[in-house]
């Protein structure tokens, strides 16, 4: 599909779009903050139900896109994001009536107190007004960013890839239909209808101080290009370099069973866990069974000495690999001496994303959870759990790894914001 402009006059007249749309945006975002709770609610119902009764046409759109991207060459996990089907579509309409069914965030007073003067102060939650969301090859994205934006009072513009254009444009004129049915501005979700890479710079600018915060959600390249140019707020993640640390008292069997969920469940997805740590404690027990069960399930294992000798198919691993997100049945694996060990590794390596520890020792548990500089860490528990729906947000608009304002799976709540409601009986300040 088109992917850039032609000329100083298309150039002209995509700029002259996007800027329409960042104003429309604004102005339904200041009805969609004062929209009441049961209409939004009721809202995403009808647009849930209006992406069911559109399946033949999502598939039909999506058809088109696979077959463009395998004509183009792009790879199975490319493909694996982009696909939908019956079942896949029905999961998406299942997820905005998930959202639907949240609490509203909006209006919720997160704290209150009274001061010594009888002024009465309560912290409030506010929608953020205009999100731009940017993303590639998940088509769902347009419904899941849709959905928590307009929950959270939001109006959003979404940009998508090229590869996922036709099949977001479906899932898109579905929901708009039901939202509109229920009274909300059909500009509350906009999408933009072409794949050219100058709306990203557009929405990147800030559509004239109409976006208040961007959403990348898609490869390192887009995400790298977003952080770089964006003059508004962004959420968002470069990499997801997730490890697992097998410490010395993890039971094996527990060990292997979240190791393989946590590498090979989805590996094109950021919560996929790329590098395995193995306590030189337990290595005489554990690392063998851990890498034969990576090598035996399809997983490329790239080792260290230790892990290299536990397999002629293990491969040596360069200090690139403990960098690597590969998003692919590969691992790298090493043996560490202790928790410190584990630390330090993770620490110096690390993308703040997801970091997970095996132990039976609560103590040792403790310290990870604490001193992992991560947006998610677990225990005993499986890195793919690095998913909105899975901790009950309903959907995520993606994952924060930043330290300001939102972190982990961004939903309802992270695309809030708030104020200070003060009152008082004629007080004034001595």
């Amino acid at each position: 599909m088109n992917r850039d402009v032609s000329g100083p006059a298309e150039k002209a007249q995509l700029v002259a779009t996007m800027r329409a749309m960042g104003r429309r945006a604004r102005e339904a975002s200041h009805a969609l903050a004062l929209m009441p709770a049961a209409q939004k609610s009721r809202a995403l119902l009808a647009a849930a139900s209006a992406i069911r009764a559109s399946v033949p046409a999502i598939i039909e759109a999506n058809e088109k896109d696979c077959a463009e991207a395998r004509a183009e060459g792009q790879g199975a996990a490319f493909l694996d994001r982009l696909l939908l089907d019956d079942r896949r579509i029905e999961a998406i309409a299942r997820s905005i009536e998930d959202v639907a069914d949240l609490p509203d965030p909006v209006g919720a007073v997160m704290t209150e107190w009274t001061r010594p003067n009888g002024l009465r102060i309560a912290r409030v939650r506010t929608p953020l007004g205009v999100i731009g969301v940017i993303f590639e090859s998940r088509p769902n994205v347009t419904a899941d960013a849709g959905a928590l934006c307009v929950k959270a009072g939001n109006a959003v513009i979404l940009r998508t890839g090229s590869g996922a254009l036709r099949s977001s444009i479906a899932i898109h004129a579905a929901m708009v239909r039901g939202l509109v049915t229920e009274g909300v501005p059909e500009a509350a979700i906009q999408l933009v209808q072409v794949g050219d890479r100058e709306a990203v710079g557009q929405m990147l600018a800030g559509l004239d101080g109409n976006l208040d915060v961007i959403v990348p959600r898609g490869g390192k390249g887009l995400v790298a290009r977003v952080q770089a140019e964006a003059r508004v707020p962004v959420f968002a993640h470069l990499d997801g370099n997730n490890h697992v640390y097998v410490h010395e008292k993890a039971d094996l069997a527990m060990a292997q069973k979240v190791l393989l969920n946590s590498k090979l469940r989805r590996t094109g997805v950021c919560g996929s866990a790329e590098t395995l740590l193995v306590d030189e404690a337990i290595a005489k027990t554990h690392l063998t069974p851990l890498v034969k069960a990576l090598l035996d399930a399809g997983c490329a294992v790239r080792g260290d000495a230790a892990t290299q000798a536990v397999d002629p198919r293990v491969s040596q691993a360069s200090d690139e690999d403990w960098r690597t997100e590969y998003l692919d049945a590969i691992i790298a694996v090493k043996v560490v001496a202790g928790i410190e060990a584990a630390l330090a590794h993770i620490a110096r390596y690390g993308s703040h994303h997801t970091d997970c520890i095996i132990t039976a020792d609560e103590g040792a548990a403790s310290r990870f959870l604490a001193e992992v500089d991560s947006a998610i860490v677990l225990h005993n528990a499986s890195t793919q759990f690095a998913d909105g729906g899975e901790f009950g947000f309903g959907a995520e608009i993606g994952i924060a790894t930043g330290r300001m304002h939102a972190r982990g799976p961004v939903g309802v709540e992270q695309l809030t914001s708030f104020k200070y409601v003060v009152r008082g009986e004629g007080t004034v300040r001595g």
